[in-house]
């Protein structure tokens, strides 16, 4: 069998497709588009006319990719940006008349399930201790796993599509900007910080989105060129990497191997989040891996 995953999210487009036996399973592609769903309308909870041309737009583009490997079926996934609009249903109707693709529009608690499928995936058993943030456009998810079942999660509408329209930074980010951010979501994720208090994290999994760009940043590699299931990484490289490029102009991070061009902009909140996360938690390791919500998707399939 195959299977085609797409990930309809607030900023990118992605997709994944797998060819399955049993338990077993093959990755075959996995390939993304920009929509930046939330451009222009976010804060009003409001897709826009330019919205549903540009996820018209990659759909269609993905659907191509997707007829090329005679898949056999495929599941299409909207997440933060979709569920929270108010032009939902017209939303999810253009898109089934004009590309034929019946969105499954998920809950953010849904999604937080599904991340941690992911996960699941790429670890196998997940470590003691740990907590999954998976940072997106629209939304951000966290997960508290404990003996293979989630003990806490719950997805926060903090995304960074919301930061890039609410805060309107300059070039490069001023210090008392980078403070303001860093505070939104310090009064923004309470319900997190309470959760945790006298408990011990000691491990941050990061999934796609920002640690992927993160993970290309070390390894000075082209987006899209490297697979990681799993790749750790020190505090000390994420400090440093936070430094460079915290200070640095869209134009400068243009030009850095490893920046994704979609992620110019919303990589700064991202790393003030990542910063944030680790400093009022007191952790001490990141482990970068490339499955989240698309890899969920499939987990699923193939253990149903």
């Amino acid at each position: 069998m195959k299977l085609a995953i797409i990930d309809l999210g607030t900023n990118t487009c992605n997709l994944l497709i797998a060819q399955y036996e049993g338990k077993k399973y093959e990755i075959r592609y996995q390939g993304k588009e920009g929509v930046k769903l939330g451009k222009g309308g976010i804060h009003k909870n409001l897709l826009t006319p330019e919205a549903f041309q540009r996820a018209e737009a990659a759909l269609k583009k993905h659907l191509q990719t997707i007829r090329s490997f005679g898949v056999t079926e495929v599941k299409t996934i909207a997440t933060s940006a979709v569920r929270d609009a108010v032009n939902q249903d017209e939303f999810v109707a253009y898109l089934q008349k004009e590309t034929g693709l019946k969105l499954t529009v998920v809950s953010g608690d849904e999604e937080a399930a599904l991340i941690c499928q992911g996960v699941k995936l790429a670890f196998g058993p997940i470590p003691p201790e740990s907590l999954i943030l998976d940072i997106g456009g629209g939304s951000n998810e966290l997960i508290w796993p404990v003996n293979g079942q989630i003990a806490w999660k719950k997805s926060f509408p903090l995304g960074m599509a919301r930061v890039i329209e609410q805060f309107q930074l300059s070039d490069p980010v001023k210090p008392e900007e980078e403070a303001a951010v860093e505070a939104w979501f310090d009064r923004g994720l309470l319900a997190l910080w309470n959760q945790f208090e006298g408990r011990t994290i000691n491990h941050l999994i990061g999934c796609s989105g920002a640690f992927d760009t993160l993970a290309d940043l070390l390894d000075e590699t082209p987006p899209g060129t490297k697979s990681r299931l799993i790749q750790d990484i020190s505090i000390r490289d994420f400090a440093l990497t936070f430094r460079r490029v915290i200070g640095s102009t869209a134009e400068q991070r243009s030009k850095m191997t490893g920046m994704d061009p979609l992620r110019l902009e919303m990589i700064i909140p991202s790393f003030i989040l990542i910063r944030l996360v680790l400093n009022r938690l007191n952790i001490r390791r990141i482990t970068q891996t490339g499955f989240s919500l698309r890899e969920g998707v499939l987990y699923e399939q193939i253990n149903c």
